[in-house]
């Protein structure tokens, strides 16, 4: 029984957005399109309280910097994704009546989460895990927005987890910093995911 997980295709990650990633809304239609071919969908979506610790503006950093954070180093974002926002919501012609589930995520203030199964910790779960495996799901594949961290971070944790995992490269777009493309690109072939 495979299922589609579709990682935040919001406003916010789109072009025009706070965090956009170049070509986001391209991938769209091709989404809405594959959809019919799964048993489940999953849609995450990034859910940030206004002040989170992974924005730039609440440390008085440069966007795109980087801190120590209790759980390890993380890149302090434009404010993005803010809960209620237009920003977060999805974009407009994602078909979401589709959707099994929409997982939302990043909603705790002092912790980020790139991943659909865990926060940036690695080990305070999300939900998703039991979901799925409740429902007798072992085979998922990714698409969605951006390659290189929520959707990279989501493959390798599913992985991890025992999921047959691939990721449709064509229906995902990356933010591709300092190298963050090919680097989540090696680390999923290293952790068996397939890349289509």
């Amino acid at each position: 029984m495979p299922a589609l997980i579709v990682v935040d295709v919001q406003n916010d990650f789109c072009p025009g957005g706070a965090l956009a990633v170049a070509g986001g809304d391209q991938i769209v239609a091709q989404i809405n399109n594959v959809m019919a071919d799964y048993d489940a969908v999953i849609l995450t979506q990034d859910w940030h309280p206004a002040g989170h610790s992974s924005f730039a503006s609440s440390h008085e950093a440069e966007v795109f910097s980087n801190i120590a954070m209790p759980y390890g180093a993380q890149v302090l974002w434009p404010d993005h994704c803010v809960q209620g926002s237009f920003g977060a919501a999805f974009h407009k012609d994602l078909v979401t009546d589709r959707a099994d589930l929409i997982l939302r995520k990043g909603y705790r203030p002092g912790i980020d989460s790139y991943s659909a199964f865990f926060e940036n910790d690695r080990s305070t779960a999300t939900g998703l895990e039991g979901y799925l495996k409740s429902r007798g799901i072992l085979d998922v594949t990714l698409v969605g927005l951006a390659t290189d961290y929520c959707v990279a971070y989501s493959a390798l944790d599913a992985a991890r987890l025992g999921f047959a995992v691939s990721v449709d490269t064509a229906l995902c777009r990356a933010i591709d910093m300092d190298g963050s493309l090919d680097q989540a690109q090696r680390d999923m072939a290293a952790a068996k995911v397939s890349l289509l």
